[in-house]
């Protein structure tokens, strides 16, 4: 009988959060405890059936290739300011304490976000990876997930045999957990001798039109499925870099994989760069009104329910999600309808939680964290109240933790207060868990400037406001003091090489 061939065991790391450097609220191990801090077996106790794990298991399942997963620590946190170094050290102290225990292994994948900063880490990402390398080697197979919105570092691109991003945003996790296992199990194999090839550009553009499905990024990005397509790459991996990263090696990337054609690799590279530089200004096109303006265009009665995108406190963009701008407009002027509006307090939260259902209260609310925002007095009846995890169908870790939480209510608006940003309002799952419907409402601010899909049973208009805040659009005007320059659009620029 021919010998049974040994099953290949894949190390499977997963650490996921998004870093707002403008946003000063640290990120402790405590937000990673709220969503995600898994060791070991239990990593795969609790998946995410649209997340990158799934995809990986999908992976590994349709290969027919006998695996041995051997999970070593999954780490998620809401987006959010730069990681204490503790926090940093505990978390890639527990990956390679855990990964030691389990050599020798075959290959390696890491699902990482890539814009994460720590206290005097600007590359959380890069630092990961050679701690990983320090415990299993160099010569171990290392395939790499990021979000498309990562900065690609140096670091990275040396630790790593093989890196493949998110494709669409809203994003794909599932999908590219897929397609990254897929292609590493040939790495591993020995069916795969992947080459890469990145480049890196002097640009930083706002987030109005960051969405994949339409535009500028639509086109940048159809351009490389379709030199896929043709065989021409195996995996290619657009980056453009989210906004509100003031880090020492910032800018957006490319980067092409090919099965070891270098030629060819780094010719697509310069390729998609320049076409990345050439549609730069159409990237700059702004959508956003002034907060009047979007108001008055979600009060209009020609309309159904809008939604207003709070561009500048986008918490899914790590923003603290404490702005009280549009609030602030909506209690100042007089309105046909009625808005709901989420609020991030901790303070507040707690206060309003001390106090009975139906009570009459005064609180100061919002404006805490930056200088972007102030506080604002509120008076209203307290509504009903919860604390903890909230499940939420449809997003990727399946529930939230928004602390204390509590319904205020005004003649005018309806505020979701709450001790942690959670997802900043963006599901309607989470005012149906504090027994308010939120498709009674004409207008419902949400803290993201693209992730509406949640609302799409309820509506589909949505029209984005100006704010200022540590995610807004106008990203010239941001305190910047890390980045590279000269950088696009903040100097004058005619090449990007």
């Amino acid at each position: 009988m021919p010998a049974t061939k040994p099953a290949l065991r894949m190390a499977l790391i997963h650490v996921m959060q998004e870093t707002d450097t403008f946003n000063p609220v640290p990120t402790t191990l405590a937000d990673f405890q709220r969503v995600a801090l898994l060791e070991g077996d239990d990593v795969l106790k609790r998946i995410d059936p649209h997340g990158p794990i799934a995809g990986y298991l999908a992976a590994v399942d349709q290969s027919g290739l006998p695996v041995e997963t051997l999970p070593v620590l999954r780490a998620d946190a809401q987006s959010g300011g730069r990681l204490t170094r503790p926090t940093l050290e505990e978390i890639s102290n527990r990956i390679c304490a855990r990964l030691g225990r389990l050599l020798p292994v075959d290959g390696l994948v890491v699902l990482l976000h890539g814009a994460a900063a720590a206290d005097g880490v600007d590359d959380v990402e890069g630092y990961l990876l050679s701690r990983i390398r320090t415990i299993a080697g160099g010569t171990v197979p290392l395939a790499l997930m990021l979000d498309h919105h990562a900065n690609v570092t140096r670091e990275m691109i040396r630790r790593s045999d093989l890196i493949v991003a998110f494709r669409t945003q809203p994003h794909d996790p599932y999908d590219t957990g897929l397609a990254l296992t897929t292609l590493a199990l040939r790495l591993v194999d020995g069916h795969l001798r992947p080459t890469i090839a990145w480049r890196k550009l002097p640009m930083v553009t706002h987030q109005e039109q960051y969405l994949t499905s339409r535009g500028p990024m639509q086109e940048w990005f159809d351009r490389a499925r379709e030199l896929e397509r043709e065989g021409r790459a195996v995996t290619i991996s657009l980056f453009p870099m989210q906004p509100w990263l003031d880090v020492a090696e910032a800018g957006w990337a490319v980067v092409v994989v090919t099965d070891d054609d270098r030629g060819e690799a780094e010719h697509l590279a310069d390729e998609l760069a320049d076409h990345a530089w050439l549609l730069r200004d159409r990237f700059m096109e702004r959508e956003s009104c002034d907060i009047a303006e979007a108001i008055d265009f979600a009060d209009d009665p020609a309309r159904q329910t809008v939604l207003i995108s709070d561009t500048g406190d986008s918490v899914l963009g790590g923003s603290p999600g404490d702005s009280t701008a549009i609030l602030r407009a909506l209690l100042e002027r007089p309105r046909r309808h009625r808005a709901l509006v989420p609020v991030t307090d901790p303070a507040a939260a707690r206060r309003l939680g001390t106090h009975r259902e139906g009570e009459h209260v005064d609180v100061e609310l919002g404006g805490w964290s930056t200088a972007f925002s102030a506080p604002l007095r509120v008076t209203g009846r307290r509504g009903a109240a919860r604390s903890g995890v909230i499940a939420l169908d449809g997003l990727p870790q399946g529930s939230v933790d928004m602390g204390t939480a509590v319904i205020l209510d005004t003649d005018s608006v309806t505020m979701l207060v709450t001790e942690h940003p959670g997802v900043g309002g963006i599901h309607p799952g989470i005012y149906r868990a504090m027994g308010v419907e939120p498709a009674q409402y004409k207008m419902i601010v949400v803290k993201t400037a693209s992730n509406f899909q949640y609302f799409r049973g309820i509506t589909t208009t949505f029209v984005r406001a100006a704010t200022p805040g540590p995610t807004q659009s106008d990203v010239r005007s941001l305190p910047w003091s890390r980045i590279p320059r000269p950088m696009f659009p903040l100097d004058q620029l005619e090449t990007w090489r």
